[in-house]
């Protein structure tokens, strides 16, 4: 293989899976194998980041935007201006690290600066507060209202004392198991 065919393998492989992953993210295309998640690489979990990790400036992306100018700038060079292969090989290098950098800065300031940290524990419903939306009667499910993370929720909810419960009556939850919230009265924790 002479220097024109690598360059130009390199620029067509960096390219084509760029491009390949931009349609299937943006047209949510899933491909049989994990390259549409090229964007993402260093992220854990599903879709979020974990805590301390908030991606990589080193990630799928920068390496296939390397890959793309690297060979792009290196072709040119050595075909269309016929420079030294040792010159062209360091301004190709520089080349992809600059691309590579452009796409990393895009993904970590502008994409990810919006992304935020899911806790667990924000998600629990132990000791929410919530209010009876559909009445609960004495060993029976009814339903709960509540707020979680800004956004109103429902479940359907036994009460623990096995009481009745009217509908607008204040609750805390105080277990969540298989679907249901078990419930006690707001007025038990203020006594």
């Amino acid at each position: 293989m002479n220097w024109p065919a690598f360059y130009l393998t390199c620029f067509a492989v960096g390219f084509i899976l760029s491009f390949v992953s931009f349609l299937s993210g943006a047209l949510h295309i899933h491909l049989p194998f994990k390259l549409h998640h090229a964007g993402h690489a260093g992220v854990r979990g599903q879709g979020v980041h974990s805590k301390g990790s908030r991606g990589g400036w080193i990630n799928a992306a920068s390496a296939l935007a390397f890959l793309a100018w690297f060979g792009g700038v290196g072709y040119l060079l050595t075909v269309r201006y016929r420079f030294w292969y040792l010159a062209t090989l360091a301004i190709a290098t520089l080349a992809g690290v600059a691309g590579a950098a452009v796409v990393s800065w895009f993904f970590v300031k502008v994409l990810l600066k919006h992304e935020t940290i899911l806790d667990d524990a924000d998600y629990r419903l132990e000791g929410i507060v919530a209010s009876v939306n559909v009445p609960i009667r004495s060993g029976r499910t009814g339903e709960i209202v509540y707020t979680q993370g800004g956004v109103r929720k429902s479940a359907g909810a036994r009460c623990v004392a096995k009481k009745p419960l009217e509908k607008g009556a204040e609750v805390v939850i105080t277990h969540y198991e298989k679907g249901i919230a078990y419930v006690r009265p707001w007025d038990e924790f203020t006594k």
